[in-house]
């Protein structure tokens, strides 16, 4: 049981609610020209105090949950004209006066609001400056008194403002909530309501937006939209646990730009091959082959994000023509194109890409050489580039192999580690692991020598 002091305390606070509330009512009235403020409305009338739009023949008294009332001597005309619920209610008998209370109300100054609108003569005007959380409550006050023109109001206000993110889903579930009907309504919600579209549609614009990124002559502008559409790609992702519907990415679009990004990094790399010693060419040459393998990057990371890589892994694999060039070309030109491989490798390596064996193994035997090459530009030239993270994903990508095609590789490595040093990935690791694979743990396969017998028994019914 609360003491006498918490109680003391309990009930000074619920008196400076109201007296905070009553100040609140008294200002919101004093602001309408129809209002007359007949028994001198003040922080000292804690309820109960008759406030008053003239000669009113209907007493209206709106309590809250806790017992706090408010009373207003309004008008019997204006109620029935203004709204459905109240022209049921009150009778249309001469001057005979009237008392109507509505109880447990949730919050007691958005009903005394909505009740000043119906004095309002133009309800546009009086809800400027409100904001949407504030339009959201008198509009369900409205609809729940049928006040017509508030709810009309209050929906052409909504439909007029701009809406936070947060606000957007208020009001949504607002309308879904009151489900309202009519033209102003569905104005509202067309703001965010999307059409039946098919996925061609959806597919038109996401190829439109991927190809202006790819193409963009704006350095600065193509990183950033870069990063702003993977961004929404990833929220999309999140978004589907919360939501459940997620964008149907075309996985076809997206391979067919890779297709094409390949083609004008061929075109690149056999261009610089045969180009000559001006700086001019060479910066240009330079540029073009850093900004088509960072767009490949690009699409890899959407590919692997949407868990739709697993082909990219054999495509990157089977660029035998591109890896030959490769290799006839500076490494200063080049070292962008083996990220690519890093990139694959640090997915295989975590499990978010899976494929055969046999694709595995090729991408390895096509691109790691090349990466073992350009693996020392590769950590000087590229701040992004987290060295442990590729030696892991290497290391990882190679374990996933036969245990001779582990030892092939890795022994390869070895000699070129001895002569490179960091400029040679770091894989000790592997090396280790298949090491104890090999000679120490010596896992054999064994034939079955269990002697496992089945007996079937009929049993009569």
């Amino acid at each position: 049981m609360m003491s006498e002091e918490q109680l003391r305390e309990s009930k000074q606070s619920m008196d400076s609610n109201r007296r905070r509330l009553q100040d609140k009512l008294a200002s919101v009235l004093a602001k309408n020209p129809n209002f007359i403020d007949s028994n001198n409305c003040s922080s000292n009338s804690l309820g109960g105090g008759a406030l008053g739009f003239g000669d009113g023949d209907v007493k209206l008294t709106v309590s809250s949950r806790d017992g706090f009332k408010v009373s207003m001597d309004v008008h019997r005309r204006v109620l029935r004209e203004k709204s459905r619920f109240f022209a049921e209610k009150l009778t249309s008998r001469g001057a005979v006066a009237q008392s109507v209370e509505i109880c447990d109300c949730d919050d007691v100054e958005i009903y005394v609001e909505t009740v000043v609108l119906m004095y309002c003569d133009d309800l546009k005007k009086r809800l400027m400056g409100e904001d949407v959380s504030k339009v959201l409550s008198l509009l369900k006050v409205c609809a729940a008194i049928m006040f017509d023109a508030g709810i009309l109001s209050c929906l052409e206000y909504l439909e007029a403002v701009p809406w936070s993110e947060e606000e957007e889903e208020k009001v949504l579930s607002c309308l879904s909530e009151l489900q309202l009907h009519g033209s102003v309504s569905e104005e509202v919600l067309q703001r965010v309501l999307t059409e039946p579209s098919t996925s061609t549609r959806v597919d038109d614009i996401f190829l439109r937006m991927l190809t202006g990124v790819l193409q963009a002559k704006d350095e600065k502008a193509r990183r950033e939209m870069k990063t702003l559409i993977s961004r929404l790609l990833r929220e999309d992702a999140s978004d589907y646990k919360s939501y459940g519907q997620r964008l149907d990415v075309s996985k076809d679009i997206l391979y067919h730009l890779c297709h094409r990004c390949l083609s004008s990094l061929i075109l690149c790399l056999s261009e610089a091959t045969c180009m000559d010693d001006s700086m001019q060419d060479r910066g240009v040459i330079m540029a073009e082959i850093a900004r088509e393998a960072d767009n490949m990057q690009w699409l890899v990371d959407i590919l692997i994000d949407r868990k739709l890589g697993d082909e990219i892994v054999k495509l990157w694999a089977d660029q035998k023509e591109l890896a030959i060039l490769h290799s006839k070309i500076p490494t200063m030109y080049r070292h962008e194109i083996s990220r690519i491989t890093a990139q694959l490798c640090i997915a295989i390596g975590r499990g978010h890409l899976l494929v055969p064996k046999e694709t595995r193994y090729s991408l390895l035997s096509t691109w790691l050489e090349p990466l073992y090459e350009d693996f020392g530009w590769m950590r000087r030239a590229c701040r992004s580039i987290d060295k442990k993270l590729v030696e892991d994903g290497l290391s990882q990508t190679i374990l996933t192999l036969s245990l001779s095609q582990q030892q092939a590789i890795l022994l390869n490595w070895f000699d070129r580690f001895l002569n490179k040093g960091d400029d040679c990935p770091n894989i000790q690791r592997a090396f280790e692991i298949w090491w104890r694979r090999a000679f120490i743990r010596q896992y054999t396969a064994e034939q079955d020598q269990s002697q496992l017998q089945i007996a079937v028994y009929d049993y009569p019914n």
